[in-house]
């Protein structure tokens, strides 16, 4: 998750003029971002890439710890650490930090925990092209200090080997499997999983050699790591194919104490089977009120259809240009601006939002329209960048089902919304922006507030959008419950990949692309993630009306919905605390 060394003063944050930002508070934050520094030494010393990602620069030039017996050397740093939180607990006063160590204890809990799981079922094995690729993006990309960006050159010889006392990182991971090869008992990864990797292998080669050409990086010495990388994915590609291949398994589905754990690591505290029962309630009654708008959407565009699925067929059929796609979203987002300061929706900065298309390689590494965090340590003015992207490369050797989702011109209102304004950019602006602590910006992350803030950001924008975009919104809005249902009955075995294939393709509307893409994130990329989207969303909208309830016509939406932003990351049950004890009796006076 992050890097070792010392975190000087916390993190460069400051405070606007927000109410809920003021200098008192810093003062508790900078306490508590003290706390945090044992966590960010022991998670950073096994996961350099994620801290660099985050801003640590001291770990630029590091590698992930793939040596042997990493699982029991990183399970001890973390029970020490947690003893050295739970002593800070035993003795602090101010409710606060005591909540920030609450968080921070819990998040060592849940790494040890799925250390021990993952030990106990499965075999290791490392998708060693995608940690390489993502360990160089962590440096070079638009974002980044050009002063760290040469330390992308130490990293990769580190990968490589040619920097002292690094061993190729392809040796390490295979010397990690072999270890336990052995024991039979030990599930090998899914085969979709091991297809995936061989697929991307050459690609992640290629978009890091992009990566140093982009930054003038490439020189003799580059050349030769370069080299010698290409040379190590294919030596590895070949590895996997005489000694993983035949340990992959067929059934997609994990140990049920697994999934369990991978769902409440995104931060769901329900049951599958309630969640299930809830999501298919979603789901069909916003499939209704799609059908319900269709006729007028059809109206409005010129569309000779009435049923959802054919009217989404044919606004799909205006389709942007690679070179259309960033200037038509740009001129969303900026209505979407215009409506979000007429509306007083949520307090905006008083800057744009950054925008680009993906390169082939980050495509491959994440398929969707995503947002790419700013570092949230030692941030020196670096904001989040919305990145789009123009297709699958991933997508099984079939070049004619291609993404049809994303680029046409209905998306861009709710993708927007939610990967930019008022969602997820936003988010992580008021993070940095506002003086969030690391244990709610960091130690707190889960996908449930992620990922329900942003589905709340569109539902926030809906009532002003276009009827196309309301039409594209209402979609998104009944994928994610979809996803919140399909995910859990397939890995419980309650539904087959054929049947949750065709609600995806039909119902929802999918291209065959994302259709294959979704069906691998719920069987084997993040089973259990998709669920949060959902979840997070009811929650936030059950806040609202609560909160509504609870004040009246004292009730204020955009202070509401600034206070929701100004807690970072915080699960629901804590996120309603905070609101119950803090934002309802502001508002009363």
């Amino acid at each position: 998750m992050m890097k070792r060394l010392a975190l000087t003063a916390a993190i460069a944050l400051v405070a606007t003029g927000s109410a809920y930002a003021q200098g008192s508070a810093l003062a508790w934050v900078q306490r508590s971002n003290a706390d945090a520094k044992p966590l960010l030494d022991v998670l950073g010393q096994f996961n350099p890439e994620n801290a660099s990602q985050i801003g640590l620069a001291a770990y630029d030039d590091q590698v992930s710890d793939l040596k042997p017996n990493v699982d029991a050397r990183q399970r001890a740093a973390l029970v020490a650490v947690k003893g050295k939180l739970q002593s800070a607990l035993a003795t602090e006063k101010d409710p606060n930090v005591r909540q920030d160590l609450q968080i921070m204890i819990h998040a060592t809990d849940l790494d040890i925990e799925g250390i021990d799981l993952n030990h106990k079922y499965m075999l290791p094995y490392q998708d060693v092209g995608q940690l390489i690729f993502n360990g160089e993006f962590a440096l070079l990309n638009d974002e980044v200090d050009a002063r760290r960006k040469p330390h992308a050159l130490n990293r990769l010889e580190c990968y490589v080997g040619k920097a002292p006392g690094c061993t190729p990182i392809i040796t390490l991971a295979e010397a990690q499997t072999s270890e336990r090869l052995s024991d039979p008992h030990l599930l090998g990864p899914y085969k979709g999983n091991v297809d995936q990797q061989l697929s991307n292998s050459a690609r992640y080669a290629q978009g890091v050699r992009q990566l140093f050409a982009k930054y003038k990086l490439d020189n003799a010495q580059s050349k030769a790591a370069l080299d010698a990388l290409d040379a190590q994915l294919k030596a590895y590609d070949t590895w996997v194919r005489t000694t993983i291949v035949p340990r992959q398994r067929n059934d997609f589905r994990l140990p049920e104490p697994l999934y369990t754990y991978n769902l409440k690591q995104v931060g769901l505290d329900i049951s599958p089977e309630d969640l299930i029962k809830q999501a298919q309630l979603e789901f069909v009654e916003v499939r209704s009120a799609m059908q319900t708008l269709a006729p007028v959407v059809a109206k409005d565009e010129g569309i000779k259809a009435t049923d959802y699925r054919d009217v989404l067929k044919a606004l799909k059929q205006q389709q942007l240009g690679k070179n259309d796609v960033e200037p038509w979203y740009h001129q969303v987002i900026g209505k979407i601006e215009d409506i979000i300061r007429r509306e007083h929706i949520v307090t905006l900065p008083q800057r744009a939002m950054q925008m680009r298309v993906a390169s082939e390689a980050e495509t491959a590494a994440e398929p969707a329209p995503h947002m790419d965090p700013p570092p949230l340590i030692n941030n020196h003015g670096e904001h989040g960048t919305f990145v789009l992207t123009m297709g699958n490369p991933a997508n099984h050797g079939d070049a004619s089902a291609s993404y049809d989702d994303f680029t046409f011109k209905a998306a861009a209102w709710t993708l927007t919304a939610h990967e930019g304004r008022p969602g997820h950019e936003l988010q992580y602006s008021a993070m940095v922006e506002r003086g969030v602590s690391l244990a709610r910006s960091l130690f707190a992350f889960n996908s449930v507030n992620v990922e329900g803030w942003a589905l709340y950001a569109e539902a926030e924008m809906l009532p002003y959008e276009p009827p196309a975009g309301q039409f594209v919104t209402l979609q998104l809005r009944m994928l994610r419950a979809a996803r919140a249902f399909l995910d859990p009955m397939l890995n419980l075995g309650l539904i087959t990949k054929e049947r949750a294939h065709d609600v995806l393709r039909y119902d929802v509307g999918l291209s065959e692309a994302m259709t294959r893409e979704e069906l691998d994130r719920y069987t084997f990329n993040s089973p259990g993630q998709a669920t949060a989207y959902f979840y997070g969303y009811m929650r936030i909208e059950q806040l609202r009306l609560q909160t509504e309830l609870a004040l009246g016509k004292n009730f204020n939406r955009q202070a509401f919905n600034d206070f929701i932003i100004a807690q970072g990351l915080l699960p629901p049950d804590q996120l309603a605390e905070a609101v119950r004890t803090q934002f309802i009796p502001s508002q009363k006076k």
